[in-house]
């Protein structure tokens, strides 16, 4: 039951990641397909012309943030629902109400 909510809990972590900050990522690839340019926008002075390999590069880092985020969480969920290991539990070590020692 943990990895199914710690599952659950990395790929809406990852979701929610992607849609907040990926609108910051996805102006580095129109920009170099349409315009072979790439600026750096500020919002306290005018933009910088800067390399497209960069900001590509940024962009490429992040997805792969987010999709290592949404694996996990994947590969959680996977192990969580395969895994019979939680009923697995010693009956010394086990405790409350289905504990026969006295």
């Amino acid at each position: 039951m943990r990895f199914i909510i710690t599952g659950i809990i990395l790929i809406f972590i990852g979701f929610v990641i992607l849609g907040a900050f990926g609108h910051n990522y996805q102006a580095s690839t129109i920009e170099s397909d349409e315009f072979g340019t790439c600026y750096e926008y500020f919002e306290d002075k005018p933009p910088i012309e800067m390399n497209c390999s960069f900001k590509i590069f940024d962009q490429t880092v992040f997805f792969i943030i987010i999709l290592s985020f949404i694996v996990a969480g994947i590969i959680a969920l996977i192990k969580g629902m395969k895994g019979d290991w939680d009923n697995k539990v010693k009956p010394e070590d086990v405790v409350g109400p289905g504990n026969n020692e006295e």
